[in-house]
């Protein structure tokens, strides 16, 4: 009997859209650790630039490809993503994974707040770059099971706070989303990752606030600890590697759910 392949993502090839920070960053240091080549592709050349100098040393015998991608243009947004597959495969080969974990900070307030000009905005990385994600990943993906796209949603759409209705609202929509697609573009595998909190660049407060808001949440879940980006990667490197999940939820939250 041969042994089974636990190395599933050996030599294939995992591009990584917000993958120069947070979730993204750890998502692609994954990646390599489990033998894949990895595009890392941001709006941030600098930061691209960062990740891919300091994982060149650590993992020499991995192809790793930056490309800057400005996602946030509606009126060529496909345009964009062709452009950033196609730069993609000439550099790195077929694309095998495609994980999406690019955001932007939300200033969105309450209800008494809100307007459709803010909602627009936090819609354009949140609903239609996925959607488009998806058209324009489909063209590119081997059809096969062993393809994937990741989405990333977030845990208020099980438990929403105050003054969260619209964020809970297209984090639902993307639960939803991953689901109908996971249809659409079968046999390609389409999951979404659901993380808690996460110490991620996206926390847009001053450093005392962000202490505080750590301190509160590590006195109620149930791990007593902050979410860290390289224990919440695991998620996205699961849903990868099986090739027999697909419209699937990936929850990864430290007991969150259940204070």
């Amino acid at each position: 009997m041969s042994p089974l392949n636990f190395r599933k993502l050996q030599d294939k090839h995992v591009l990584v859209i917000g993958g120069s920070s947070g979730i993204g960053l750890a998502v692609s240091e994954g990646a390599l650790a489990s033998g894949a080549n990895v595009t890392i592709s941001s709006s941030s050349q600098s930061k691209i630039d960062n990740a891919v100098s300091t994982f060149k040393p650590t993992y020499p015998d991995r192809k790793i490809v930056g490309i800057a991608a400005d996602l946030g243009k509606p009126g060529t947004l496909e345009a964009d993503l062709d452009n950033l597959f196609k730069t993609a495969v000439a550099a790195n080969g077929t694309i095998h994974h495609v994980v999406y974990t690019a955001a932007d900070s939300l200033s969105l307030g309450g209800l008494d707040t809100v307007t459709v000009d803010l909602m627009a905005k936090a819609a354009h990385m949140r609903m239609y770059v996925p959607v488009m994600l998806a058209k324009v990943a489909a063209r590119h993906l081997p059809k096969e099971r062993h393809s994937s796209l990741t989405i990333t949603s977030g845990s208020v759409v099980d438990k929403p706070a105050p003054g969260w209705a619209v964020v809970a609202y297209l984090a639902g929509g993307l639960v939803a989303l991953a689901r109908a697609l996971a249809v659409d573009l079968a046999p390609v595998r389409v999951n979404v990752v659901q993380p808690g909190f996460v110490d991620t660049p996206l926390w847009n407060m001053t450093e005392d606030a962000k202490k505080a808001t750590i301190a509160a949440v590590e006195g109620k879940v149930l791990t007593r600890k902050f979410g860290e980006a390289e224990d919440v990667a695991e998620a996205y490197l699961w849903v990868m590697k099986d090739n027999n999940v697909t419209g699937t939820v990936a929850k990864t939250d430290g007991g969150f759910l259940l204070t």
